[in-house]
C-alpha cells in the first residue's frame, strides 16, 4: 500500500466521530477488556439482535473473546474517558485482568464484565468472526441489554474525546 494513501485514510477516518466502547470477556481464556471505536449494530431483527465489533488481531482480548465465545460491549458514558484510557492501555501496563481492579464492574447475564456507569451494555454470544487483514471482525448475538439513566455516550473524533451536542433547529 502507498504510504500516502494510508495517511490520507487515517486522516479522513479521524474526522468521523464514533462512540467509544470497551469490549470485555471472561471465561476459560481469562478476563480481558479493550477499548474500541469500531462497534456497530448489524440487525435488530432475527432470533436475536446482533452487533459487530472489530478488534486488532494481536489484541489478547480478541483471542480471549474467540475462545470464551461470549463478550460484553460496554458503550461508555461521556464522562468515562478515564475508563477508555484504562482499557486502551494508556494508564497502566501489565496484566489485562488488573485493569478490572481499577474500575467498578459486575458480571452480566452471561457472566461477562459490565462496566459501571456505561450508558449501555450488550451481552453477546459470538455468532461468527472473520480475520480481515489486521482485524478480527466479530459478530455477536445480543442476549441481554443494560441501559443506564443517562444516554449520553462518549465520542471520539479528530483524535480527541468529544461530547454530542444537539444542534438547534432554525425556522426558515
Amino acid at each position: 500500500m502507498k504510504p500516502e494513501l494510508r495517511m490520507q485514510f487515517l486522516e479522513g477516518m479521524s474526522r468521523a466521530a464514533t462512540f467509544v466502547a470497551v469490549v470485555t470477556t471472561d471465561g476459560e481464556a481469562g478476563r480481558f477488556g479493550v477499548t474500541i471505536s469500531s462497534l456497530t449494530s448489524v440487525s435488530a431483527d432475527g432470533e436475536h439482535p446482533s452487533l459487530l465489533a472489530c478488534l486488532h488481531h494481536l489484541s489478547p482480548a480478541a483471542d480471549a473473546i474467540l475462545k470464551n465465545r461470549t463478550f460484553c460491549a460496554n458503550l461508555l458514558h461521556e464522562d468515562q474517558h478515564d475508563v477508555s484510557d484504562l482499557f486502551a492501555g494508556r494508564m497502566t501496563s501489565g496484566e489485562h485482568a488488573g485493569r478490572f481492579d481499577r474500575t467498578a464492574w459486575t458480571p452480566g447475564a452471561l457472566g461477562q464484565p459490565v462496566l459501571a456507569g456505561a450508558t449501555a451494555s450488550f451481552q453477546c454470544q459470538v455468532a461468527t468472526s472473520v480475520l480481515w487483514e489486521t482485524h478480527n471482525i466479530i459478530i455477536g448475538r445480543v442476549t441481554d441489554v443494560g441501559l443506564s439513566e443517562s444516554p449520553s455516550a462518549l465520542l471520539y473524533g479528530q483524535r480527541a474525546y468529544r461530547r454530542a451536542v444537539q444542534l438547534s433547529h432554525h425556522a426558515s
